[in-house]
């Protein structure tokens, strides 16, 4: 027996080579499919096991392994696994006292990053309930939608968003909807303070018959993503989800030993489900910071002996642009997961740096279909595997952008692009790849699901993402299609931005695109308008209403004066050329005006632009 295990060994030894020339990738292959089949055994375990296992089951057998390690890093203080999972339970204690909540209730989570929030989550995943994550960048009209969507029954919010909430407070009265504040005290009617009574309530365990009914399908939490509604969408979340992609700490060579520093907002999946969620699975650190900061980031990371980093496009490049130092590679640094790069930041990370591994994947919050460049190919989302193939049936499909529809042939299916060429990517709806859809939005959901595409019946998920797969294998983002374009790692919707502008009184009509910048990812918004008869432009005015209503990020930057918008033959406004003619002043005839950090809009100039396409003038 032995020597037959031997012999097989040495054949296998023999054979490698030939399965190097053939595929240079093949050991990069083999233990993307090892790490792959470990994942897949472990999420069968967990479908099979009574009752269902979850994320915070792995959360609560940590705190029983080691009830000391250090959990959360924040600011000047630390926290044990065993100190989040007491304060969790004093959180669930409170508001299970008084917000009377019940298992499948839905709570809506107003707060940036800070510890509380993870104490609030994983209270209320003890309760059995569902956490609706808010960007708390929202004001108003959008955050009254996005609490509304998922019929949250209960609102918490941190001090620093108190006004916020009051300027939406009465809708909420109206609605029945419970509000606490993250403070001692409240003398305002309709809020109640949660501080206090979480610092009264007991730390005991809570039972899990609290969350007896949880399954790997149930709903675990709403992330919301913008779309070209104009509002954002709730992206419906499930047990298992949540487990996918905790999961990718695992294929990106991270450890249990490892220290994550997570600055990306926990209202977004990144931060939370692959960076909260994967340190979870793992068992490991997590450095917690309010938010991103290129002149702190090293300094942070050597603080707090960070060995594993998160990003999104722009902040690799943020990085690369801050002055160069003599200890830029002083660092623990070892592995960078995240998605977004260039390829040119990617190159001029790592020659700065040093040698990190960089992770690159692709996937969108509520898709079915995801890539890992487990390789390390400079300038790829992911790589195609067998395993991968065979679990998860997508496609590359011709699609036409003018059209803005999947090319058809004669019998009315949709066609595969050859390799090499750009497609819209499509994959198959089905048990081992799921789309759950948008909260209270089925005209959305619906919008996302292709019909018919390759065969009569069939279901595919639309990426709405125009992909390239070359001949080894490597997936290459190309570009967005629709309304929706990407600045800074956020989602802009092009119809939320008109509205807005629309509610400016100088302001007629509002067509709002994205426009590239020469050394910057993605596309930084620009606006078309047409004025009202006998009115200017009134940019002070223009100015205070974006910065009131709109986050930082889908505030135009560059304002164009049209006499009349473009519109197609079906009156669709155009968006494509003006996109493509930017915002040069030599180029333009029409009036042109730049929002000036802390100014307002000023006239643009060939100066200004000189600035910004020479690097001069960050954005």
């Amino acid at each position: 027996m032995i020597s037959y295990i031997l012999y097989s060994a040495l054949a296998a030894l023999a054979i490698l080579p030939l399965l190097y020339l053939r595929n240079p990738y093949f050991l990069d292959d083999l233990r993307y499919a090892m790490a792959s089949i470990r994942i897949g055994m472990s999420l069968d375990k967990f479908k099979r096991h009574k009752p269902f296992y979850s994320i915070l089951d792995r959360f609560l057998e940590k705190v029983a392994c080691h009830p000391h390690k250090t959990f959360i890093l924040f600011e000047e203080s630390s926290y044990t696994y065993s100190q989040a999972d007491t304060e969790s339970n004093k959180v669930a204690r409170a508001l299970s006292s008084h917000a009377q909540l019940k298992q499948g209730d839905t709570v809506a989570l107003f707060l940036g990053n800070e510890p509380q929030f993870v104490w609030l989550w994983l209270a209320l995943a003890k309760l059995g309930c569902i956490s609706s994550l808010l960007n708390c960048n929202i004001r108003s009209k959008s955050l009254l939608h996005c609490f509304s969507c998922c019929e949250a029954k209960v609102l918490v919010a941190s001090a620093d968003l108190r006004g916020a909430v009051e300027e939406v407070l009465p809708t909420l009265k109206q609605q029945g909807v419970q509000v606490f504040i993250l403070g001692e005290d409240c003398d305002v009617e309709g809020l109640e303070s949660l501080s206090d009574k979480i610092e009264q309530a007991s730390d005991q365990p809570l039972s899990p018959e609290f969350r007896a009914n949880v399954t790997i399908k149930s709903p675990a939490l709403y992330i919301y993503t913008s779309g070209t509604t104009g509002l954002p969408k709730a992206a419906i979340i499930s047990q298992e989800r949540l487990w996918m992609a905790s999961f990718l700490q695992s294929i990106s060579g991270v450890r249990s030993d490892d220290i994550i520093y997570v600055y990306l907002p926990l209202y977004h999946s990144a931060g939370f489900l692959m960076g909260l969620c994967g340190a979870i699975e793992k068992g490991n650190t997590v450095v917690l910071k309010r938010k991103f900061s290129a002149s702190q980031f090293w300094n942070d990371c050597r603080k707090y002996n960070v060995t594993v980093i998160q990003y999104i496009g722009e902040i690799m490049r943020y990085l690369c642009n801050t002055p160069k130092r003599d200890n830029d590679r002083d660092h623990k640094v070892r592995v960078a997961m995240g998605n977004g790069i260039r390829a040119d930041t990617w190159a001029d990370f790592l020659q700065r740096f040093g040698d990190i591994r960089i992770c690159e994947c692709y996937g969108a919050t509520e898709g079915n279909v995801g890539f890992v460049n487990y390789v390390g190919k400079v300038g790829a989302i992911g790589k195609e595997h067998f395993l991968h193939k065979r679990f998860c049936r997508y496609a590359l499909i011709r699609y036409d952008t003018e059209k803005e529809e999947p090319v058809k042939d004669s019998r009315g299916f949709c066609i595969e692009v050859p390799r090499g060429e750009t497609g819209l990517l499509v994959a198959k709806i089905g048990e081992l790849s799921p789309f759950s859809g948008y909260a209270k939005n089925k005209q959305q959901t619906d919008k996302k699901k292709l019909r018919d595409v390759f065969v009569k019946g069939d279901l595919y998920f639309n990426s709405g993402d125009l992909m390239k797969i070359d001949h080894e294998g490597f997936v290459f983002f190309q570009d967005r299609i629709g309304d929706t374009f990407r600045w800074k790692g956020e989602n802009v919707a092009t119809t939320e931005v008109a509205d807005h502008l629309l509610m400016v009184d100088c302001i007629e009509e509002a067509n709002v695109y994205g426009v590239k910048v020469p050394g910057h990812e993605g596309r930084i918004g620009m606006a078309a308008l047409t004025l009202k008869e006998n009115m200017d432009f009134d940019g002070k005015a223009a100015y205070q209403h974006v910065k009131n209503n709109l986050p930082s990020y889908a505030r135009p930057r560059f304002i164009r004066i049209q006499d009349a918008l473009l519109l197609t033959g079906t009156f669709k406004q155009l968006k494509g050329k003006l996109g493509e003619e930017g915002f040069d002043p030599s180029v333009i005839s029409d009036s042109l005006f730049f929002l000036e950090d802390n100014k307002g809009y000023v006239p643009m100039t060939q100066e200004i632009f000189n600035s910004i396409a020479e690097g001069r003038l960050r954005l």
